[in-house]
């Protein structure tokens, strides 16, 4: 079992990093590998990690290089996949010595700490503990709620990105087979606003790069992304890139040493030597300046044009493959240097320094994460990314197009499989006529819209499949009182989280085995299947012997949950689909496209998906690429306020923070800090390291709080602030979210500082 203690904040300040990994970060990841799973299992994980006969990395969704090092996988990915390992265990005599209440008083860190749930566990109403119950009874519990609501649409089923294809393709049937089509998942709190916005310009919500178009790009532009902590494998990508030529901008609020200098431990000169330099330039833009600098470079292209008629844009692409262009070109020449400079906080040499850069290069791709979706304008910025591309014909050619970089390693497969609740009517029908059922055509909730439905009491029962929910989402107190309205919530998990301790009447624990766990079924060892970010398809392969003898797959959990609920008469081969993975797949290769002999296909080493862009076809209304007109956007900030962004430290993966440091920042010993440039201290009226409370307003004149944040003055942008999540999320509406995609607005909080009592 894990420690007792709590930790607590006792800050310490270092300068921050100017470079990411290294020997230091070799060292980390053995020491917490070490520390959570001792010697012999973290050996076993690290050589299987990322490999082809091995399993694959949740940790992130950057995709594997052709030529695989034996040591695949970076800090993070140690952390993350020997955290899993753990040899700690929660028994029921845990469960029993903990109230559930005790429990919602620890950290997440705490919760996360303790190790492993091994049997299956159950709140019932009125009580103060969960107790033991059997997978048989845990069962019928949940079909009798399940049948028991007055309308399937009554029932949420959540998933996060570490949810298989296979498990995906199940839960999505099992939901339609029950009559709602409310699957939200994570990915509605992350890059719905990708989706989005590329869906509409360019026909499809996924990136169109592959690594060797990083590796052969002549510039990449990285915005609102921080490889280092969040996808540290993306840094040996981006240094090959630099080997082979290639220049790199990025574009962020804060100096995030990844972008800076990276030593790669695998090789001599990340060792011994000064490593590789990453960022020719680093725009330190205000949040919410995005949309306002790729409006200016659209304008700078033109009036490039305008000098040296024919040698700037390419017409013929423009002709040939989008719809649009004129309307663009007149609306983006209205954009004025006086609104751009407002907006980013950049100076004009700087933008007018990556103009020339644009020009000077053939081939640009444009990366992004969650600084960029996570912005009330965030739809329109990414549109407003494809007008930049589109320009000079970066779509469709080698070392050219989007590449929006998800976090979760199988968040985009999860969608693939049907993950949404909306799904096109192609996908319905081809469900619908493989399994002879009519998939009910009603759109579902996604996360936002689940919360409110569970508040106002439109939704009565929450299944959790993976993920940490109540901690992922916005606007914290509404979330956990949405969630403690419902009749009953379940969570099938490998370890304890807060969302486990924020629970319904009645509260389900379903443990299930993790992705470095071997999976034994009826036909024998099992494996599953992911999708990266790039549309690579490949198999996982667990190595360990399960953390329990009691726990079931994903896979053997929903198609039992599914039986038990549907009932006998369902025809559905459900027990099938458990005992033999190979099943699921024929089905998949069925019904969703480019899965076509899947089973085939994936033994034979995997495949990526086709891209209809890189063929020349955009499925939009028109067959080509849509050039946007985005109205010029940028936050209101009144003064006395900054805009808040969230985000991970390094030694945290999504909600669950390893340790209480975030070395690269320079943070050490604390979460509740919050990152503003000395000179905003200073004009606020606090001193560096001053204890403060955030306060947000928002436009219905309601406040949030958030007590007790130390003041650390920090090279940010000017008039911003940066916390860690989910510590801030409460900071966060549950109504802020990003137009068209519905995403909650984490890089887009206005917050003021109140003095607070030491």
């Amino acid at each position: 079992m894990g420690s007792t203690e709590d930790p607590r904040d006792d800050l310490k300040v270092t300068p921050p990093k100017t470079w990411a990994a290294g020997v230091p970060g070799v060292t980390h990841a053995v020491q917490y590998s070490v520390q959570q799973a001792g010697l012999k299992r973290p050996a076993l994980t690290l050589l299987n990690i990322n490999q082809v006969k091995g399993f694959d990395c949740p940790g992130c969704a950057w995709p594997d290089p052709g030529h695989r090092h034996k040591n695949e996988y970076c800090e993070n990915g140690a952390k993350h996949v020997n955290d899993e390992a753990t040899t700690r265990r929660i028994r029921r005599d845990f469960f029993a010595q903990h109230s559930v209440a005790e429990l919602d008083g620890k950290s997440d860190m705490w919760l996360n700490q303790q190790g492993r749930l091994t049997e299956p566990m159950v709140k019932r109403p009125g009580a103060t503990h969960y107790e033991p119950i059997s997978w048989s009874g845990a069962f019928d519990l949940i079909a009798e709620e399940l049948r028991g609501l007055s309308s399937p649409d009554e029932a949420l089923f959540y998933t996060s990105g570490r949810v298989s294809n296979e498990a995906a393709f199940l839960l999505q049937l099992f939901a339609r087979s029950f009559g709602t089509n409310n699957l939200p998942d994570c990915s509605n709190m992350c890059h719905e606003s990708s989706g989005s916005g590329l869906n509409e310009t360019i026909g499809v919500g996924k990136g169109t790069v592959s690594l060797d178009d990083i590796h052969s790009a002549d510039l990449i532009l990285i915005a609102g992304q921080n490889p280092g902590t969040n996808h540290p494998r993306m840094l040996s990508a981006l240094e090959q890139t630099k080997r082979n030529g290639g220049r790199i901008v990025a574009i962020n609020p804060l100096p995030e040493a990844g972008l800076m200098r990276f030593k790669n431990p695998q090789k001599p000169r990340g060792v011994v030597g000064r490593g590789s330099e990453i960022a020719d330039q680093f725009l330190k833009i205000r949040p919410g300046g995005d949309l306002a600098l790729f409006q200016m470079l659209g304008r700078l292209l033109l009036e490039a044009e305008d000098a040296a008629p024919g040698q700037v844009l390419d017409h013929d692409f423009i002709t040939a493959n989008t719809t649009g262009f004129e309307q663009f070109a007149e609306h983006v020449r209205s954009i004025t240097w006086d609104e751009v400079l407002a907006a980013t906080g950049l100076k004009r040499s700087e933008i007018e320094e990556l103009h020339r850069r644009v020009l000077a290069s053939r081939s640009v791709i444009v990366c992004w994460a969650m600084g960029i979706t996570q912005q009330k304008h965030g739809v329109p910025t990414i549109r407003e990314m494809v007008n930049f591309l589109l320009l000079r014909g970066n779509l469709g050619r080698p070392g050219a197009g989007v590449c929006p970089v998800r976090g979760h390693s199988n968040v985009q497969g999860d969608r693939t499989m049907g993950i949404w609740e909306k799904m096109p009517e192609s996908f319905m029908e081809a469900l619908g006529d493989e399994f002879d059922f009519t998939p009910p055509t009603k759109h579902g909730y996604d996360s936002v819209d689940a919360v409110r439905a569970m508040r106002d009491g439109a939704a009565r029962v929450f299944v959790g499949v993976a993920g940490n929910f109540v901690r992922a989402m916005s606007d914290s107190d509404v979330t956990e009182e949405a969630l403690r309205t419902c009749r009953l919530t379940v969570q099938v998990s490998t370890k304890l989280n807060r969302s486990h301790t924020v629970c319904g009447d009645t509260a389900v624990i379903l443990p299930t085995l993790g992705r470095s766990d071997r999976d034994i079924q009826a036909a024998g060892e099992q494996f599953i299947t992911v999708e990266n970010s790039m549309s690579e398809i490949s198999a996982s392969r667990g190595r360990l012997e399960p953390a329990s003898p009691e726990l079931l797959s994903e896979v053997a959990i929903i198609s039992r949950l599914a039986r038990r609920t549907l009932g006998a008469q369902n025809p559905i081969a459900w027990e099938e689909f458990e005992g033999d993975y190979d099943r699921i797949r024929d089905r998949i290769g069925r019904v969703v496209p480019g899965f076509e002999d899947f089973n085939e296909r994936i033994t034979a080493g995997g495949f990526r998906l086709p891209s209809p862009v890189n063929e020349g076809r955009y499925h939009t209304a028109s067959g080509k690429a849509v050039f946007t007109c985005n109205d010029f956007e940028m936050p209101t900030v009144p003064k006395g306020y900054l805009v808040l962004q969230t985000l991970r430290s390094h030694d945290q993966w999504n909600t669950i923070p390893y340790a209480m440091n975030d070395r690269y920042r320079g943070i050490h010993n604390a979460r509740r800090v919050v990152m503003v440039h000395p000179d905003d201290i200073a004009e606020l009226g606090f001193a560096d390291g001053d204890l403060v409370d955030m306060v947000s307003v928002w436009t219905d004149g309601t406040e949030r709080r958030a007590p007790r944040f130390r003041l650390v003055g920090y090279p940010a942008a000017r008039g911003s602030a940066a916390a860690y999540f989910p510590e801030a999320n409460v900071l966060v509406p549950l109504d802020s979210v990003a137009a068209i995609s519905n995403t909650p607005t984490s890089k887009g909080v206005i917050v003021r500082f109140e003095a607070a009592t030491e």
